[in-house]
């Protein structure tokens, strides 16, 4: 009895997310943070080949989405470094390599399909990787009647976490949150927060990428996704 009681703990903790783990503790000022990618709906390609993880990098007021697919060499970069003016997309495609530098205040490109969400913060709460999290509840234009949820913590020490994404008004790292790029809806899941030290290249504009316009990096994204 004792043994079966025991292997139901471990298949309840296995399917409710308490793999999910911090390396560092609480109020870090640097580190990175791992999440995995689900797609919802329809997508482009086969999903074996799109991106399986998402990367961020984090330092002070600094930080670096990186989205990268198993194979090509293939991926999008949002890069966020307000100290040096630098809101600069990043996109790898086989040969094409191009990026995108925004304006303080503007969006990075490809997140069109959320512009005019509206946010709506509520009092529920939740530990995610050993940090306390809160959470808002999100529509689109497009239904307004579908909610979304996303969580985030304030015991990641980043200063807006979220400039140039369309969630620019959370106060707090995402560690469950949505994207819309494209025909493409992506749930990301923090797996795993690192507490370590990043270079402060990481933030440093790329070289040998060619600068376009965001339309023309719109539509390289477009194709990124739709293959």
């Amino acid at each position: 009895m004792r043994f079966r009681s025991g292997l139901l703990v471990a298949l309840i903790i296995a399917t409710t997310g308490y793999s999910c783990r911090t390396k560092g503790g609480k109020n870090i000022d640097q580190g990175e943070i791992h999440y995995t990618i689900e797609y919802v709906g329809n997508v482009g390609m086969p999903k074996e080949l799109m991106p399986r993880n998402l990367v961020v990098s984090f330092k002070d007021n600094k930080i670096l989405f990186d989205i990268s697919a198993p194979i090509g060499n293939s991926g999008i970069l949002n890069l966020s470094n307000p100290e040096d003016g630098i809101y600069d997309t990043y996109i790898s495609l086989l040969t094409w390599r191009y990026y995108y530098s925004a304006k303080p205040g503007e969006s990075h490109p490809g997140f069109e399909a959320m512009e005019g969400m509206e946010i709506r913060k509520t009092s529920k709460s939740m530990v995610i990787c050993g940090f306390n999290c809160k959470s808002a509840e999100v529509r689109l234009p497009s239904d307004r009647d579908k909610v979304r949820e996303i969580w985030y913590t304030s015991e990641i020490d980043v200063k807006k976490p979220n400039a140039a994404t369309p969630y620019a008004d959370i106060d707090g790292v995402l560690m469950r949150f949505f994207f819309i790029m494209g025909p493409s809806e992506m749930h990301f899941d923090a797996e795993t927060v690192y507490k370590k030290e990043i270079p402060d290249k990481t933030f440093e504009r790329r070289e040998k990428f060619a600068r376009i316009s965001r339309e023309e990096i719109n539509s390289f994204i477009s194709k990124m996704i739709s293959l």
